[in-house]
């Protein structure tokens, strides 16, 4: 019997990846991804919907099926406010999980970030700690958090503060060992990937996955 998938986030650099694994599975016979803005991506799986994010009355009752993944995130600098940064990364992402809980979907997958904490003094990684949090108050069968450190991959925006991490990251990547582990780039195909296995292995209870037990994760699944 396929499970349906529900996904948010589906058009940035992870979301894409994970809807391409999602749709090409054979374990998902139905894939629904809600949009703020219509997109060109078309397959007989695929059932896109277009709704209002800020009025949730508006979605949740298109909300059928077993897993959910958000891969909503942004940044500051385009999001323009700190509000506005966390709509997208923190009302958001809880509002589809709240409905999602009420309409009996029985996991929940998102990313955060490494170093996320709600009483970090570092604004971004405190609203991800924020957000966390909040999910854990829901009463889902199980709840995968999943904590990359910067992702590397083709993004559809130029970011030159990750571009210029990524190149120094490259070079000093060999030396990330032990705790340290947790800080080394990863790749996006890997984060979506994990988000993927992670949901099928049914566990049962709030997970947090660094970034290098993700990394871990897509390997134990692809050799």
């Amino acid at each position: 019997m396929t499970k349906t998938a529900i996904i948010i986030g589906s058009s940035g650099l992870t979301g894409s990846q994970l809807l391409k694994a999602l749709l090409t599975s054979n374990v998902y016979g139905r894939v629904i991804s809600f949009v703020r803005k219509g997109s060109k991506i078309s397959h007989p799986k695929l059932v896109q919907h277009v709704v209002d994010f800020d009025n949730p009355e508006s979605y949740q009752d298109l909300i059928v099926g077993n897993d959910m993944f958000c891969c909503m995130g942004t940044t500051i600098k385009k999001a323009g406010t700190e509000e506005a940064f966390e709509k997208v990364d923190l009302h958001y992402p809880v509002q589809f999980a709240k409905a999602a809980v009420n309409r009996g979907i029985k996991q929940y997958s998102i990313i955060s970030s490494v170093g996320a904490n709600s009483k970090s003094g570092n604004f971004y990684l405190r609203t991800k700690g924020r957000c966390e949090e909040e999910l854990r108050k829901l009463p889902f069968q199980s709840i995968s958090i999943f904590r990359p450190s910067l992702l590397l991959g083709n993004r559809k925006e130029f970011r030159l503060g990750e571009k210029l991490g990524e190149y120094v990251m490259k070079i000093f990547g060999v030396f990330f060992v032990g705790k340290l582990k947790r800080y080394k780039p990863i790749d996006v195909k890997k984060v979506a990937y994990a988000m993927f296995d992670t949901a099928q292995k049914n566990t049962v209870g709030y997970h947090i996955y660094e970034s290098e037990e993700i990394a871990e994760i897509y390997t134990e699944s692809h050799r």
